[in-house]
């Protein structure tokens, strides 16, 4: 690639299992080989851009997720600064990332994470992916954060839960940004703890993310997950449906984009053997 193409962000942005919406959406964008040169994750953002960036097939991704019974990642005990130690779904992460680091990669990944101590946004690019994964989905008061160097860190959604202003940093001419939790038709069901912590950390976001946030995506993707529980893994086929349901009709919108800018072109690192 030539230094005078345009440089693509694809951006995950948080939503716990809304999250699982992504992998629709990196489905329909291998199937109609939309070109990206890094991605950014934030949360479950992160955990789908791992996998894939790891060389995870995401059709598979699709199925474990629709298979898995996440009750069997919860390990709890006497909280201390969480009720989950999440031992074990770091173990998990590292089987689903291969063991990988950052260095490994192909395809350039970044993580964001947040400080807890000083509300600093983190964005990891180097050491074991499984090791930054688990600190982006260390939700405050649930997940035990994350001892990273001289930093204490948990969920990326509380310092950026769209991190469009990553992917500007890192060089994006274009960012393709997918929002899974503040789309039109989000409804809101306090029924317990996690509820209320997410829809705490949800209210704080909420103004930066529609003043800033969203205008700074070149197109912005947001399946509509309204109907759907934060907590609610046990849906995931739906949430992947309707992640590629709307990527579908973003389609003509990105081809558009991609065309202006001389990238509707064949890209290697989208081939698949898996269509």
């Amino acid at each position: 690639m030539g230094n005078s193409e345009p440089k693509i962000g694809l951006v995950l942005g948080a939503g716990s299992a809304r999250g699982l919406a992504h992998i629709g959406v990196l489905q329909v964008l291998i199937e109609n080989r939309i070109p990206f040169d890094f991605l950014v994750g934030s949360s479950m953002g992160a955990v789908i851009a791992a996998i894939y960036a790891c060389g995870g097939d995401i059709y598979m991704t699709g199925k474990l997720a629709s298979a898995l019974n996440t009750s069997i990642l919860w390990d709890v005990g006497i909280p201390r600064m969480g009720f989950i130690s999440g031992k074990k779904i770091e173990h998990f992460l590292r089987l689903l990332t291969k063991g990988k680091s950052f260095e490994d990669l192909a395809l350039p990944l970044a993580v964001v994470a947040t400080d807890i101590e000083n509300g600093e946004k983190v964005v990891i690019r180097e050491g074991p992916i499984h090791t930054a994964v688990r600190a982006s989905i260390s939700i405050p008061g649930i997940f035990t954060p994350v001892r990273y160097g001289n930093r204490l860190l948990v969920d990326g959604a509380v310092a950026e839960r769209l991190p469009v202003g990553v992917a500007r940093d890192l060089g994006a001419d274009i960012i393709i940004g997918v929002d899974v939790t503040f789309a039109e038709d989000r409804q809101t069901h306090i029924r317990n703890t996690l509820d209320v912590i997410l829809q705490a950390i949800e209210i704080l976001e909420r103004q930066i993310f529609t003043q800033i946030t969203r205008h700074q995506a070149t197109v912005l993707l947001q399946p509509k997950l309204g109907n759907i529980k934060s907590n609610e893994f046990n849906r995931a086929e739906e949430c992947i449906l309707r992640g590629r349901e709307c990527a579908e009709a973003k389609l003509d919108e990105i081809r558009a984009v991609l065309e202006s800018a001389g990238r509707m072109r064949t890209d290697r690192r989208l081939e698949t053997d898996n269509l």
